[in-house]
């Protein structure tokens, strides 16, 4: 099983509502496709780093997919890309199916926690 991270930031002129139906879309589309959330956070509405289109702010949401058969992602990055609701969007293969976790660095560069090395 494959796990992977979707993120996608909608127009921030859109209503509440009309974020629930884009997030309920996309999710449907998932499940649909044979993968399982397993989270999904709405960040709400966030400054960019940079304007796009304009815009100053969007509406961040992620999921967690897990894949147990097919690959839903082409479909649902064509559609996100034709969809002008959405400003931009990342799909990303977690490592190995996993997470990795970054070790705290101080600020002279040292790990300031224990870390094993593997």
């Amino acid at each position: 099983m494959s796990k992977y991270e979707l993120v996608f930031v909608a127009d921030p002129r859109l209503s509440e509502e009309d974020v629930v139906a884009l997030t309920d879309e996309y999710k449907k589309m998932l499940t649909d496709g044979g993968s399982t959330i397993i989270k999904e956070e709405s960040w709400g509405k966030k400054r960019l780093a940079y304007p796009i289109r304009k815009l100053t702010e969007g509406y961040y949401v992620l999921y967690n997919v897990e894949l147990e058969s097919g690959n839903p992602f082409p479909e649902i990055e064509r559609r996100m890309e034709q969809n002008d609701k959405v400003l931009r969007y990342l799909t990303v293969r977690l490592d190995g199916g996993r997470l990795r976790e970054r070790p705290d660095r101080s600020l002279d560069g040292k790990t300031t926690s224990n870390e094993e090395e593997g």
